[in-house]
């Protein structure tokens, strides 16, 4: 696949998606507001391709909530109704075109994780940044947080080893139909997914905090 020809479809799906959907940006822009104050979007540097670090975009879905230690309480006490609407609908993830039209992200590739993830990826796990991140991806239709993280990143591998038109054509289209499904938006037990552990030299699962929604 064309990496010049990838990047420019990207950045015309994206353009033409901030047109479209620019009615839709705007009223959950004002709901957001009216419900949860500023910021209005979630940011948050994330790895993309080859590492780099860059900053994702997100309406936010969380309130600003602490413990009596100033410690955030967890997703499922700081998930809002409005927020969880948004997370289902998959409408929170529509500020990432402004990433596209950049060339952060493309329309498919591998979710952008947390870059505290990098150290603990196998070589093989590693693969998924030779490639743009992406708004959709082969592991989101593939079963989303229903699957465990080394199915995931197995999924994202594998995308990053064998990515093509067709491979795409095949995601876009499975998306569509996911989006009507809405199966896999959190993991069981979860108000998103829980942390990628990895796994160290001795075997041990090596502890980090963060989502990998």
């Amino acid at each position: 696949m064309s990496t010049w020809g990838k990047s420019a479809f990207d950045r015309a799906v994206a353009f033409a998606g901030l047109v479209l959907f620019s009615p839709l940006l705007v009223l959950v822009s004002l709901l957001i507001r009216s419900r949860l104050g500023s910021p209005i979007l979630f940011r948050q540097t994330r790895p993309g391709l080859g590492g780099k670090p860059f900053t994702i975009y997100k309406f936010r879905t969380m309130r600003d909530a602490v413990d009596s230690h100033g410690r955030p309480l967890p997703d499922a006490k700081r998930l809002t109704t409005l927020g969880s609407v948004l997370r289902t609908t998959s409408i929170d993830e529509l500020p990432q075109l402004f990433n596209m039209l950049k060339g952060d992200m493309s329309l498919v590739g591998p979710r952008p994780l947390l870059l505290e993830y990098l150290p603990l990826y196998s070589e093989s796990q590693a693969r998924r940044h030779d490639v743009r991140p992406g708004i959709t991806g082969l592991a989101q239709v593939s079963g989303r947080n229903n699957l465990s993280w080394e199915e995931k990143l197995e999924l994202d591998s594998y995308y990053a080893r064998h990515c093509s038109w067709g491979l795409d054509v095949k995601i876009i289209a499975r998306t569509v139909v996911s989006l009507f499904r809405r199966e896999g938006i959190s993991a069981p037990g979860h108000a998103t997914a829980p942390p990628f552990e990895g796994v160290g030299q001795a075997g041990q699962p090596n502890r980090t905090q963060g989502s990998g929604s």
